[in-house]
């Protein structure tokens, strides 16, 4: 169930081949272990998927796709997951990452008062990029590592499951015997 739930939300490997920003991976999308979907590979996705969504820069996809190819993980999944940060939640999350950078450098939160010039947005950017990219990179460890451990538990839970009632069926007397 597990497999089939998954599969069914991520996009076709056709899709992510054919894609103009990964084309520069070459020969390696064409390795068929990227494109497993297992309980290590998922999990392994999901720490990279999640790791890098919370990491605040340009192309997250195009970083992702390189980390499932040296993690050889699934693909798919790790560029799927990069979408937990989009338009809508990007600003909430990369707050509560600066907050945690503040709390971790035992800095005062800034202000938000940026101008929307060149200098002005400098200036801000140069306030808070610390503090930022140490809560990103912290927060994406650990909630990758706890996404790992829980798809883990989750399909061999799933597996379990279904074994047990699998022998439940074949265990029960066939009535047409």
């Amino acid at each position: 169930m597990a497999k089939k739930l998954i599969q069914r939300y991520l996009p076709e490997p056709k899709t992510i081949k054919e894609n103009r920003h990964l084309r520069f991976l070459g020969s390696a999308l064409y390795d068929a272990n990227l494109w497993q979907l297992n309980r290590r590979s998922a999990a392994a996705a999901f720490f990279v998927g999640i790791f890098v969504a919370f990491i605040p820069m340009p192309f997250q996809m195009v970083l992702a796709a390189c980390l499932a190819i040296v993690f050889r993980c699934n693909l798919p999944l790790s560029v799927a997951l990069v979408w937990i940060t989009n338009p809508l939640t990007m600003p909430a999350i990369f707050y509560f990452t600066y907050k945690i950078g503040c709390f971790i450098l035992q800095t005062p939160v800034s202000e938000a008062s940026f101008e929307l010039t060149v200098q002005g947005l400098g200036a801000g950017l140069a306030r808070v990029w610390k503090p930022l990219y140490l809560g990103s990179v912290v927060s994406g460890v650990v909630l990758g590592f706890i996404s790992y451990l829980l798809i883990r538990a989750a399909w061999r839970w799933n597996v379990v499951i279904n074994w047990r009632q699998r022998n439940k069926r074949r265990s029960r007397p066939d009535p047409f015997n």
